[in-house]
């Protein structure tokens, strides 16, 4: 940890930061909870620790790797070794650390700047006696004097010119950059860094030189030579597989200060005597870009997993639980196991016949591209444990004279951080099931009034040769009222036979062998239902649903098997088991301490029969459609723990909705699906999971219960250090799913990746991956709201923002005049705007009037299980223009990229002469201005054009400009097709629709006593600087 050093003054410790002055009094962290069945509610975790931070020393981890081809330099032990010649491999000297547990300002030496800054000379530090071993490079903390190399030091010479890297700024906020950070004396800005030529000057006295580029050299260092450091890349982690072997072989290595800023900033200032905030609104960042996959480490770790896979909060994880404890934005993943596959990529599926799946034998970690191979290829080294294992006789290969296997090129589980292996019998409680799909559906009065009936019918209907899994998917049909009935349709039958039970108390399985069917074998049976289903209860008027009942004899069916249950309800539970009351319209609890309660589930049975269901290998989807309330709290919650999804559809009407009902089921019927599933997630030595969130059910401490899952489900973990300090300068991670293919294989799934270790917060800020947090954070924000008011969720979000920028703020507070500026690392310039969204989001925003309690129960649902790319969709959704488009006489291809650039969410990207499309990935709302040329519309509406445009059904009309907007749409929807967006028309001004459909989703804006962007970012700056 750090030594005394006699010839340096100790420094004070900087004082932890202070409370976070302008929270509530009752402000909690965020908290979550899982079930595990078949128990009660269950206890809830914090969603992060407080009290004293324990304080460690940090180096820098972010210069780049120096070159290796340097010849080292003749001459004595002693000799004076002179400035590298490579601007991009400086390294600072072996000085000795500062006191322990000073945590040092370190930025980036890759963004140096180009100018010799002089500082006059400080306290003196001794050189390092030549022969000792290399220490990381540490520098004192914000507050004290950096102390400087003695003239004539070993280390003097000229300073290297480094010149900086820059990836080109968004243009969405470059303008803040060049607006609101002026040059201050003595501090190069980061416009002079870009402009400025190498000084052809030296450096001034007291200032650091680095020492030459760690070379080959072919002798080894005598006792009392200067021995070259080890790589900077080591520092970071990377490794080469001859080093992955001794993972704890040298202590990381620091590299040089500067004073340059490598963080980016906005200037918050007032104009004096204006009351005005100081920033323009056109000049913030903005996710206009929509998710962007992290790619730092993709060259340093090329056999990681796609980012679509696996995702981590941060790519740098911190070396010590004092580091951890300082990064705010909590640590954890983001796992999809089944996303679809990268374009033009295909998961390799590898079959061990002979030898069986190869696993370390302590923490059963597959075999992976980052596990080593030794004594002659005999044995092979686990990388998540360190375990030594045996190489069995038919995985054997020899070794080449690197160390890798001479059949590496025919071994993709040794290549790739993505693989499939086909599970032997011993992965098997059963035979592998068949795809089972089954229906349970109400046809009460208003489930048949609605039109749902015929809809679902038809869509089964039309996807029955696309279901997976033929000749062996199974298929079955409930259809209840205030009354059971079953359907037999065994393959003899000339037409289904309908069995009708109505003791509601004591529910029976009439023929329980001919309830579900081979679709194979009886295809005319199954057909000659779904056509007839729509007209047996045309004439229905039974207004009750027995919807507990229902579900109980499903599950009865389903039992022996498992599988997926689709339920369509249409109406409150009313009858038997499982009703519910109407409770969404008691004003009384909103803003209590009982307010938390309507979102939670009503009674225990829906929480039982979901771990009943899970139990029986059972998943469940819910599709609700009601104008009334419908209690989305309570059905969800089947989906909820069975790895299933709420699709809600509001005041469902048939010719309105149809379309994207008939588009989503279809998706869910189609769609490769895995069956029987379980996910485990293993981490490297040091690193736990403490919490999952999303939709599933916890079986043990770390085996989470899928029934079903696809590519459109995905789940978060928190992570936390389980040791003081980590001693490996790589952790890594496996996430692996055991499952059921449709083609009746059982198979193991297995994503890998590799993350270094890092001991400075500052590199832990600048690796930071604002999807993967947001992702985290809208989870964690929605458990919140289940034991919680709003308004507690929402101030817990933005605690987290604050401190987290105030952390970041600390480490630069005193080296740079930062004043009324806001600082953070690029890699997080979206924190706050994404905060905002998430805050205004349909779970979290307002209170009673804001959000009906089914929609935002529905929105909670479904946000807890999607996938990244999709969630910042939603929360910070598309604008674009398309008028200019539909009006240019011969549209090109380019013409369409263009129109697809995004605009702000704000009334002022709106121009009363255009036509404009919203789109959150579930929606369409197409604006039309009010001064919108009368062709335009006409030719997009019809004879329509003049009416109340929301009234409007949006249909392809036989002319060019018509067909163009179908195009655009379509274009759009498939570049996400898991959701089908539904046109809704709007004309500016005409109320209330406008604003309940496009005006309070511009979430920039203040709307409803709600914060704008401007007001958002000041004040959480106001709060940033409270104790910084």
């Amino acid at each position: 940890m750090g030594t005394e050093n006699p010839g340096r003054p100790n420094f004070p410790m900087r004082p932890p930061p202070g409370p976070f002055a302008s929270a509530p009094p009752t402000m909690t962290p965020f908290s979550s909870s899982r079930p595990t069945p078949p128990s009660a509610y269950p206890t809830m975790t914090p969603f992060s620790s407080a009290g004293p931070r324990p304080l460690a020393r940090f180096g820098d981890q972010s210069v780049p790797p120096p070159p290796v081809t340097s010849v080292p330099p003749a001459g004595g032990p002693y000799q004076q070794f002179p400035t590298s010649p490579s601007p991009s491999t400086a390294q600072a000297p072996p000085i000795r650390a500062p006191p322990q547990g000073q945590p040092p300002f370190q930025p980036r030496a890759s963004q140096a700047s180009a100018s010799s800054v002089s500082f006059p000379p400080q306290s003196q530090v001794p050189p390092v006696p030549m022969g000792s071993s290399p220490q990381s490079v540490n520098f004192s903390p914000s507050g004290v004097n950096v102390p400087q190399p003695p003239t004539g030091s070993l280390f003097s010479g000229p300073r290297p010119n480094i010149q900086p890297t820059f990836s080109p700024p968004d243009s969405s906020y470059s303008a803040a950059k060049s607006t609101f950070q002026p040059p201050f004396p003595g501090y190069p800005s980061k416009k002079s860094a870009v402009s400025q030529t190498p000084s052809p000057f030296p450096a001034q006295q007291g200032s650091f030189m680095p020492p030459p580029p760690a070379s080959s050299s072919p002798f080894s260092s005598q006792q009392g030579s200067y021995a070259p450091p080890p790589l900077v890349a080591a520092s970071l982690g990377y490794q080469s597989r001859g080093q992955m072997q001794h993972p704890s072989s040298a202590p990381p290595i620091g590299g040089i200060q500067s004073l340059t800023e490598d963080f980016s900033s906005l200037s918050l200032a007032s104009l004096p005597g204006s009351i005005d905030p100081g920033c323009d609104h056109r000049t913030l960042p903005r996710p206009l870009d929509g998710d962007v996959e992290p790619s730092s480490f993709t060259k340093m770790y090329p056999m990681n997993c796609n980012p679509r896979y696996l995702r981590l909060t941060t790519s740098g994880i911190p070396s010590s639980q004092s580091l951890a404890s300082r990064w705010h934005l909590t640590l954890g993943a983001v796992v999809c196991p089944l996303a679809e596959d990268p374009e033009g990529e295909e998961l390799p599926v590898i079959n061990y016949i002979s030898t069986g799946i190869i696993r370390c034998r302590r923490c059963r970690t597959y075999v992976n591209p980052y596990v080593t191979f030794t004594d002659a290829g005999r044995k092979w080294r686990c990388n998540i444990c360190a375990l030594l294992n045996d190489v069995p006789g038919d995985y054997f290969a020899n070794l080449d004279a690197t160390g890798r296997r001479i059949d590496l090129d025919q071994r993709p589980e040794l290549l790739k951080g993505s693989v499939e292996f086909v599970a032997p019998t011993d992965y098997m409680n059963r035979p592998p099931m068949p795809p089972l799909y089954f229906f349970l559906i109400d046809v009460s009065i208003s489930a048949v009034r609605s039109g749902m009936i015929g809809v679902v019918a038809q869509t089964i209907r039309s996807c029955l040769d696309e279901l997976p899994g033929f000749p062996r998917t199974q298929i079955g049909f409930i259809t209840y009222d205030s009354t059971i009935h079953f359907y037999n349709m065994k393959s003899s039958l000339a037409q289904p036979q309908m069995m009708v039970v109505s003791d509601l108390d004591d529910i029976f399985v009439p023929l329980p062998d001919d309830l579900l069917v081979n679709l194979s074998e009886s295809r005319n049976v199954v057909e000659t239902f779904l056509d007839s289903l729509p007209s047996m209860f045309q004439d229905n008027v039974n207004v009750e649903s027995a919807f507990g009942p229902a579900v109980k004899a499903a599950f009865m069916v389903m039992s022996q098997l498992g599988g997926k249950l689709l339920i369509f309800q249409n109406t409150l539970p009313s009858l038997g088991v499982g009703r519910l009351k109407l409770r969404g319209d008691d004003l009384r609890a909103y803003g209590t301490d009982k307010e938390h309660l309507l979102r939670l589930p009503e009674g225990s049975f829906y929480k039982q029969m979901a771990a009943d269901l899970t139990k029986y290998q059972i998943g469940v989807n819910v599709y609700a459609f009601s104008d009334k309330y419908t209690d989305i709290a309570s059905l969800g919650t089947l989906a909820k723990y069975t790895g299933g999804q709420v699709y809600y559809y509001p005041n469902f009407q048939s010719s309105i909705h149809g379309e994207k009902l008939r588009h989503e089921l279809a998706r869910d019927l189609t769609r490769e699906t895995a069956w029987e599933a379980v996910m485990r997630i293993r981490c490297g030595k040091g690193i736990r999971c403490t919490s999952y969130h999303g939709n599933f059910m916890l079986r043990s401490t770390d085996l989470l219960a899928l029934p079903t899952v696809d590519c459109d489900k995905a789940y978060a973990v928190q992570l936390s250090l389980e040791e003081t300090l980590l001693t490996t300068q790589t952790v890594y991670f496996q996430a692996v799913l055991l499952y059921t293919a449709s083609c009746g294989e059982r198979r193991i799934r297995v994503h890998t990746a590799a993350v270094p270790v890092v001991t400075d917060l500052g590199e832990m800020y600048r690796q930071a991956d604002t999807g993967a947090i947001f992702s985290l954070f809208c989870r964690l924000a929605i458990e919140k709201t289940l034991t919680n008011k709003l308004e507690d969720a929402r101030n817990s979000l933005q605690l987290r923002i604050v401190k987290a920028l105030r952390e970041y703020r600390n480490l630069y507070a005193v080296q740079h005049r930062l004043g009324s500026r806001m600082i953070y690392p690029d890699s997080l310039k979206f924190l706050c705007s994404y905060g905002l969204a998430l805050s205004k989001s349909v779970p979290l925003k307002g209170g009673y009037a804001d959000a009906q309690l089914d929609e935002r129960c529905a929105a909670g649902f479904t946000m807890m299980a999607l996938p990244v790319k999709r969630l910042l969709k939603l929360l910070y959704p598309s604008l674009i223009r398309i008028d200019e488009y539909l009006l240019k006489p011969s549209a090109q291809t380019e013409d369409f990229k263009n129109i697809m650039k995004r605009l702000p969410l704000v009334a002022e990207s709106l121009d009363s002469r255009g036509l404009y499309i919203y789109d959150d990935g579930f929606r369409f709302v197409i604006w039309f201005g009010r001064m919108l040329s009368p062709d335009v519309a006409k030719n997009l509406l019809g004879a329509d054009f003049a009416a109340e445009v929301s009234k409007v059904i949006l249909t392809e009309h036989d002319n060019e400009m018509s067909r163009r907007l179908m195009r655009i749409l379509k274009k759009l929807r498939e570049s996400d097709p898991s959701y089908y967006q539904l046109p809704y028309l709007v004309r500016q001004g005409e109320q209330p629709k406008e604003g309940l459909l496009l005006l309070v989703n511009l979430i920039e804006d203040q709307m409803g006593g709600t914060s704008g962007y401007v007001d958002w970012i000041m004040q959480i700056h106001r709060q940033v600087q409270q104790n910084t």
